[in-house]
């Protein structure tokens, strides 16, 4: 039986090990640093067909329904005119047992826990050091603790320790010069938008999504994205983005960007500056990257998750099935979505006004032309 070592308890590393779990030639083990799991209660993420159809190999069709939310489109809206620009009708893409999702990112954390039972995750083991031999592969943890692994998974998110000490600290994540913040509002307090889809706000340097997280007429999700420069000091502060002094600060910039009625009434707020990765590492034989430590995209697709679960099936399938292209095919993907990924934030944060106009001509014209749409979310959308 070989031996699959996972660290890392983040969405890759949970649904793989779910993959492994059910296969009995290997015997799963996630090593996790923190004493629990962070659930980030209350925050949302999307997850497009791609990853609903993998999610439903291991029985995510049989969540409640109330837990989750399928929009029928993305509404564009322009923040400085309060006007609708145009809208994508997501479900074009969806079938009748996998179709887009919103939902809690806690209710899907906790579903790919559950399904692995008690025995799976071990708490409290922080990599220290990374070692191949012959084939196995020597991990060492915190207190010395020591482990020999067939295959090692490296999954532990865009600051990746795994990462640093098989490259050497060589490859590292680069500032995205963006604040992300995340936060929720109470739907009444969201006037003049289609409830039952994803609103998308397109300002200067500055883009905020809004959606439902499930079908229990609870709090809408709020996520925006702000360029903002922050200096070598403050980066290395990361205590800063929970004080209320910094994160009033920024909603002081948002003034002028987000109306009174969502700003005001915003709650659960957190800001965090955004990294994005730079370079790709090719690790040695049995030691593999995926999910933000393979490479973590600009949030600017919605696709962090999706390419996460996405990773984490093609990985699957390559260690079973004894291939070793999984690092090839997998750069294929990862450069086409970091592409559309800058893309759009240059296209959301545009800000002079002669280009803002024909961008929204474009996106007029774009959201109704099926050959442009099967190719740019049709090829990422569709496994």
């Amino acid at each position: 039986m070989k031996k699959i070592a996972i660290v890392g308890a983040g969405i890759s590393g949970l649904y793989i090990a779910n993959l492994f779990k059910e296969n009995p030639n290997y015997q799963v083990t996630i090593y996790e640093k923190n004493n629990s799991i962070h659930l980030d209660e209350g925050y949302g993420i999307q997850l497009s067909n791609n990853s609903i159809q993998l999610l439903n190999k291991i029985g995510f069709n049989t969540l409640n329904e109330e837990e989750k939310f399928n929009p029928e489109k993305i509404d564009f809206y322009e923040i400085k005119q309060e006007k609708k620009i145009c809208d994508l009708n997501i479900s074009d893409f969806n079938s009748e047992d996998c179709k887009y999702t919103a939902l809690k990112r806690s209710k899907l954390v906790e579903f790919l826990r559950e399904r692995l039972g008690n025995n799976i995750i071990q708490y409290d083991h922080n990599i220290t050091k990374i070692e191949s031999n012959n084939k196995e592969i020597n991990l060492t943890f915190n207190d010395d603790y020591k482990v020999i692994c067939d295959h090692l998974i490296i999954s532990d998110g865009v600051f990746s320790k795994g990462k640093s000490l098989i490259s050497n600290n060589k490859i590292n994540p680069t500032f995205n010069n963006s604040i992300a913040i995340r936060g929720n509002i109470p739907r009444e307090n969201l006037n003049n938008l289609n409830k039952k889809n994803i609103s998308l706000y397109l300002g200067h340097g500055f883009h905020f999504v809004l959606y439902p997280l499930n079908n229990k007429n609870e709090d809408f999700n709020f996520i925006g994205i702000l360029k903002y420069k922050l200096t070598a000091n403050e980066l290395n502060n990361y205590e800063l983005f929970n004080e209320k002094p910094f994160i009033q600060s920024i909603k002081d910039k948002l003034q002028n960007k987000v109306s009174a009625s969502i700003l005001d009434n915003l709650h659960n707020i957190k800001c965090f500056p955004v990294f994005v990765s730079k370079d790709l590492y090719r690790p040695s034989d049995n030691i593999f990257l995926v999910g933000d430590a393979f490479f973590a995209f600009p949030p600017s697709f919605a696709q962090g998750a999706s390419q996460s679960i996405e990773g984490a099936s093609e990985l699957f399938d390559n260690i079973v099935n004894n291939k070793n292209d999984f690092f090839d095919e997998r750069l294929k993907k990862v450069k086409m979505i970091n592409n559309r990924s800058k893309l759009n934030q240059f296209a959301f944060h545009l800000t002079n006004p002669i280009v803002i106009f024909f961008r929204n001509i474009s996106l007029k014209l774009l959201v109704k032309n099926k050959r442009f749409l099967d190719s740019y979310l049709g090829k990422v959308y569709k496994n």
